[in-house]
């Protein structure tokens, strides 16, 4: 009769461990992001929409795509293609055309997924974001490729959908900075409330390696956080959320953050990072390094260290 005294007691011990484990597991990842087992339940669902940005976008046809998924070209659709800079961001009226030619409806479910540790998804997530799609609709496939292929195969066809009739919202300006709120609040004022990030790899923050630009460095004032580093480029999934939060220890979370890169992938993926750890004030650079280098008269520092002798007194 005793040992069944206990036996409440031991499914009630049972359930709570259950459930913090069930919590510790939710916590490990955000909720946006979706392995290949939810996307293959729902591909025939009529109001889903796939989207694959490869780095090399001719991939899509030569390697193979998800069945079904549209090809999203990162250039040419993603960015502001009359601007000196042609990864500004592009308008609403031209991206809101961009996703009625990928089918994308108000109320559409959207996949994203990429070949690049959900850098490249993290612009179009971004762009969605910022025009107010509702992002409850909106999912990264984590792993992308290698997510899918180990247990299912890929297509070749090209897929074209019937046009979309989404209708986007005005942009949210609270998400975007231009280089003046930059040079403003970050390199004149040393606003304490204002953290500038650079997203890129090392050696081109200190300037080591000149790549995709004009000049090596970094925009004064920055701190160099690589975003990819909150990946496994292996497997090209995220890694644990609180593994992510220590790699940006460093930020405030009552600062207004501003991330930037070369062209606007890694800053995007910062970007989503950051918001997934419960930072409230992330804003991209509109244009990022590339409107800065290529302006050739904005201050630039090399080196490890955000501030160089100059910036020092």
């Amino acid at each position: 009769m005793a040992k069944r005294r206990h036996i409440p007691l031991l499914s009630a011990f049972i359930g709570v461990l259950l459930w913090a484990l069930a919590s510790l597991a939710h916590a490990a990842a955000p909720e946006f992001l979706v392995d290949a087992n939810w996307l293959e339940g729902r591909l025939k669902d009529p109001k889903l929409v796939v989207l694959e940005v490869r780095y090399f976008p001719h991939r899509y046809g030569t390697v193979g795509h998800i069945p079904g998924a549209v090809q999203v070209q990162r250039f040419r659709d993603l960015g502001d293609n009359d601007s000196g800079v042609i990864m500004r961001l592009p308008s609403r009226e031209a991206f809101q055309a961009t996703l009625r030619r990928w089918g994308v409806d108000d109320d559409s479910l959207i996949v994203l997924y990429d070949d690049a540790r959900s850098a490249l998804a993290s612009r179009v997530y971004f762009l969605l974001a910022l025009y107010g799609y509702d992002m409850g609709r909106v999912k990264v496939l984590d792993g992308g490729p290698v997510e899918w292929t180990a247990f299912n195969e890929l297509a070749k066809a090209p897929v074209q959908r019937k046009p979309g009739r989404v209708t986007l919202k005005p942009a949210n300006k609270a998400l975007v900075a231009d280089w003046t709120e930059v040079y403003d609040g970050v390199v004149s004022r040393r606003d304490p409330k204002m953290a500038l990030l650079d997203a890129r790899p090392r050696e081109m923050y200190s300037g080591q390696v000149i790549r995709h630009s004009v000049q090596g460095g970094h925009i004064p004032g920055a701190v160099n956080i690589v975003s990819l580093d909150g990946t496994d480029a292996q497997s090209q999934k995220w890694l644990p959320l609180d593994q992510v939060a220590a790699l940006y220890k460093s930020v405030p979370k009552d600062a207004t953050v501003i991330t930037y890169c070369h062209d606007g992938f890694r800053s995007t993926l910062a970007w989503m990072q950051l918001r997934a750890l419960g930072y409230r004030d992330v804003r991209l650079f509109n244009g990022g390094w590339s409107q800065w280098d290529r302006s050739l008269t904005l201050p630039v520092v090399e080196g490890d260290a955000p501030f160089d002798a100059d910036f020092s007194l």
